[in-house]
């Protein structure tokens, strides 16, 4: 027999994400029928439904998925986007638990980075990792992201700064889809930190990353975009427009990591360069916003590393949300300013330290995340899109962003197919 659809889901609350006057794109009475690994149809639970049931290979009622309310009462769970974490750096060796105590003693980010911990620290100890270690940590970590629901994960290089381990580090993420049911999407940072082989000479170390590494990178399909570390730490603008002008030649997407500890306007150059996003931004001058906004340029929110190093400076919301720049948020899973492998508390700590709504918080997560890849195709319910679904046990989507720990996702669905959940 010939079947229209692959599954039909029924008995859901959807919180579309779609772009609605209505709170988390409600759709109240609504089942989802799947076809090929995307949604193919939105179907309202009236009279008809019975006979769409039919036309479906697989039918799956979602209060079976979930216990029973106290007294027996029958509670229709919510059906979510798959969550994207845009912004990670987990393949990595070792870790920095040592200078979180040194931070605790005093010691600021900056003041680590110069006694050559930090990034440079991580270096030494991913350079000195085989691939297999490598993979091994990086499944750990990318396993705790999908046990929240995250179906899609961006993944950045920069802890190797030579040719041999940024290609050892790309190749490891990429692979993480065989090992786990993820999407990965890979990001050039070779403009991270400055290597001590190229100390005292930074221009030098950007030739080595425009003129040998990203065309070698761009060359073997490694990565789907590039990123820079634009700061008084990491790169001048100039030095920046140079590694985004090698990049634009190569075809790949550009991102940024930006105004993070000073306002050094590399925001401003990103969306001169049409950048993807601007990553950090709590130094964000308000009057460089409309330069997002004109570029299309997305907003990342990183309020884990914002935590963990104690930080003061918030990025400019309100003028974000005047603007209408889109708002994507993400763990910024690193070993040294934000070892966050949770995406919930991620959005927790956006609405308590950001002040962000939780339907921001959630959007930030699906939708605006989605379009902080350059991906059309996922971060919200609607026919045409990937089917990367979660289903929760919660009576409001407010509560993942409300409750700390409080919930993981009773089912999840990637690309059509469920990967979790009984």
């Amino acid at each position: 027999m010939s079947y229209q659809y692959d599954t039909v889901i029924y008995n859901v609350r959807i919180a579309s994400m779609q772009d609605s006057e209505v709170p988390y794109g409600e759709l109240l009475s609504h089942a989802i029928a799947l076809k090929d690994g995307k949604i193919a149809a939105l179907i309202p639970s009236d009279d008809s439904l019975g006979e769409i049931v039919k036309q479906a290979k697989s039918v799956i009622d979602a209060t079976t998925l979930i216990p029973q309310n106290e007294g027996g009462t029958l509670k229709h769970p919510w059906l979510l986007p798959g969550f994207i974490d845009c912004h990670t750096h987990l393949v990595y060796g070792g870790n920095r638990a040592e200078e979180f105590e040194m931070r605790l003693q005093g010691a600021s980010y900056v003041d680590i980075a110069q006694r050559g911990g930090g990034i440079k620290g991580t270096v030494e100890k991913t350079r000195c990792a085989d691939e297999r270690t490598l993979l091994n940590t990086a499944i750990k970590r990318a396993k705790r992201l999908c046990e929240e629901g995250v179906t899609t994960i961006e993944v950045k290089s920069g802890y190797g700064l030579d040719l041999d381990t940024e290609v050892r580090m790309l190749r490891v993420a990429k692979s993480l889809e065989q090992h786990l049911p993820v999407s990965i999407k890979t990001t050039y940072l070779g403009a991270h930190a400055l290597p001590n082989e190229f100390a005292e000479d930074a221009d030098g170390y950007i030739d080595f990353v425009c003129e040998k590494a990203l065309p070698y990178i761009a060359s073997q399909n490694l990565a789907d975009a590039v990123d820079v570390f634009c700061e008084t730490i990491g790169f001048s603008t100039s030095q920046t427009e140079r590694v985004f002008s090698c990049a634009q030649e190569h075809g790949l997407p550009l991102k940024a990591h930006v105004e993070q500890l000073s306002d050094s306007k590399g925001a401003v150059l990103a969306a001169k360069y049409g950048a993807l996003s601007v990553d950090h931004i709590e130094y964000l001058a308000d009057s460089d916003i409309p330069h997002l906004a004109q570029s299309g340029t997305v907003a990342v929110l990183l309020p884990g590393a914002f935590y963990y190093l104690s930080e003061v400076q918030k990025p400019p919301i309100d003028a974000l949300r005047a603007h209408n720049v889109p708002m994507a948020l993400a763990t910024d899973f690193n070993p040294g300013s934000s070892p966050l492998a949770s995406i919930l508390t991620a959005m927790n700590m956006g609405c308590v330290l950001f002040q962000l709504t939780p339907e921001e918080a959630l959007r930030g997560a699906t939708a605006h995340a989605a379009s902080a890849l350059g991906l059309h195709d996922r971060g919200v319910i609607e026919a045409g899109k990937l089917a990367d679904l979660t289903l929760w046990d919660i009576e409001t989507p407010a509560e993942l962003a409300y409750c700390i720990n409080g919930h993981r996702p009773a089912a999840v669905f990637k690309e059509g197919k469920q990967v979790q959940g009984r």
